[in-house]
């Protein structure tokens, strides 16, 4: 028991003792590391202040040099604008030097051109301003022609397939037309039963036919030509009514003057009739529809108008029809194009009675009694009065001119005819170059000869044109003139 309470106490004590031991070192391990720690904090400044010394020697090593390679450049570059400026002022030196010499090589040029100047105006005996406008003038010439056989050239090419169209077009409408014209005057022969006939027209000291012809309007011509009177007047639908009346007259056998007035009075009823009936056929016919009753009225007036011989109504209607074709072959409204050409001329049945042209009538009429906007242009711009608006009042144009035209369409007097011809070769003979001057072809064409040294094929085609505008200014005819310009050289000799 004791050995164990020994063994005990010994063990007790060594444990003690080894615990005193290990607490023991453990402090002394403490002070250790404490004593590193302040030794590497101490060791760790030393180096950072020694990296920085390290560093700062560095950076100004570097500035230093960095300083003596910017000197280095400086001093370089201003060494090589030295270099520059004296390489300019060396150049702007020669420059001098030959701007000298031009101005010097410069006068004498000029002392050199005005000397040939004086040469060739003494050669040429021209003046420098007169060489100039020779100069001036030859150049336009050229540019003359040239734009002359350009312009010829362009419309040529522009004709080729244009013209071969609108014949086409042409042809065809004027093949589906077979008008029939009549030419009218202004006298109206009546036949009778026999010559005691006439006796009862006069009446007792003239008294029926003094009354006949005051109701009418009318001259009644009584002479020697057997079993026929003549009724005579201007104005054709009076003297319709006055051949009318005679006619019943004749055929009543009753003939005094309250008989006639009573006649008269049925005739022009009967007259007024048939103008609205005409006008109504003459609509129906060229399938218009919607005329205001007072335009059919003026179109049926139309019947009894003649211009040149050509009745009113009957080359309206022919206009009305080819207008129609052509406006159908080129896809266009037919409708207006029939209107515009049935109305073109509606104002002329009014021109004896109101003043202003037929152009300005028709317009007038057209516009009261609402007529569409391209009709209206139609009866306006048939003879140029206005430009064209649409291309339907140019086909009534051409339309006018194909009806006008046409060979045994119209008649005019001797003295008009002479005179018209006359006026066209004056036209033509008025213009610079021309030699000789000759209307044709009853005047549908003029021949123009030109001197051949005068202008060439160009100013000739120009010359052409500007005939035909002047024509087109001064005159007025049907249908339309070929203007002709004849340029030829013929070189003669005789062999011996």
């Amino acid at each position: 028991m004791d050995e164990i309470v020994l063994i005990v106490a010994v063990l007790a004590g060594a444990g003690a003792a080894g615990t005193a031991m290990y607490f023991q070192g453990r402090r002394t391990e403490r002070r250790f590391a404490e004593i590193a720690s302040r030794a590497a904090a101490e060791l760790g400044e030393r180096m950072m202040v020694d990296v920085q010394q390290r560093a700062t020697l560095e950076s100004r090593e570097e500035v230093v040099r960095a300083r003596d390679r910017l000197e280095a450049e400086i001093r370089q570059r201003r060494a090589d604008i030295d270099g520059r400026a004296a390489d300019v002022e060396r150049r702007e030196r020669q420059a001098e030097v030959r701007r000298d010499d031009l101005a010097a090589r410069e006068q004498g040029l000029e002392g050199l051109e005005r000397e040939m100047r004086a040469r060739l105006e003494q050669v040429a005996g021209l003046s420098a301003g007169e060489a100039k406008q020779e100069l001036l003038r030859r150049y336009e010439d050229e540019a003359r022609s040239e734009a002359a056989a350009m312009g010829r050239e362009l419309r040529e090419l522009a004709k080729r397939d244009a013209d071969r169209e609108a014949k086409k077009i042409v042809a065809l409408a004027i093949q589906r037309i077979a008008a029939d014209q009549t030419v009218e005057s202004t006298v109206a022969a009546v036949a009778l039963p026999s010559d005691e006939m006439k006796g009862r027209i006069i009446g007792r000291e003239g008294r029926n036919i003094r009354a006949f012809e005051a109701a009418t309007g009318v001259d009644v011509i009584i002479d020697d030509t057997p079993d026929t009177v003549v009724v005579s007047c201007f104005d054709p639908i009076r003297r319709e009514v006055g051949r009318l009346a005679l006619g019943y007259l004749i055929a009543d056998g009753r003939i005094h003057p309250g008989r006639i007035e009573e006649v008269v009075k049925k005739s022009q009823d009967e007259v007024d009739a048939g103008l609205v009936e005409a006008g109504e056929l003459a609509a129906y016919e060229t399938g218009i529809h919607g005329l205001h009753p007072e335009m059919i009225k003026l179109v049926g007036r139309m019947k009894y108008r003649t211009s040149y011989g050509q009745n009113i109504l009957a080359h309206s209607k022919e206009v009305a029809w080819l207008a129609g074709i052509m406006a159908g072959e080129l896809k266009l409204d037919t409708q207006l194009a029939k209107r515009g050409g049935l109305l073109h001329d509606v104002g002329k049945v009014l021109t004896h009675e109101h003043e202003g042209t037929h152009v300005q009538l028709g317009v007038e009429m057209a516009t009261r009694y609402g007529e569409h906007a391209v009709v209206i242009n139609c009866i306006a711009a048939h003879h140029d009065d206005v430009p064209h608006e649409s291309p339907i009042s140019v086909l009534v144009q051409a339309a006018d001119g194909i009806s006008g035209a046409r060979p045994g369409a119209r008649r005019e007097a001797f003295e008009t005819y002479v005179k018209r011809l006359t006026q066209l070769e004056q036209i033509a003979a008025e213009f610079p170059g021309v030699e000789k001057v000759f209307a044709i072809q009853a005047g549908r064409e003029v021949r123009v000869v030109v001197a051949p040294g005068s202008m060439d094929d160009g100013q000739a085609g120009c010359l052409s044109e500007q005939i035909a505008r002047r024509i087109e200014r001064d005159l007025q005819y049907p249908g339309q003139i070929k203007v002709v310009v004849i340029r030829e050289t013929r070189a003669v000799d005789f062999a011996r």
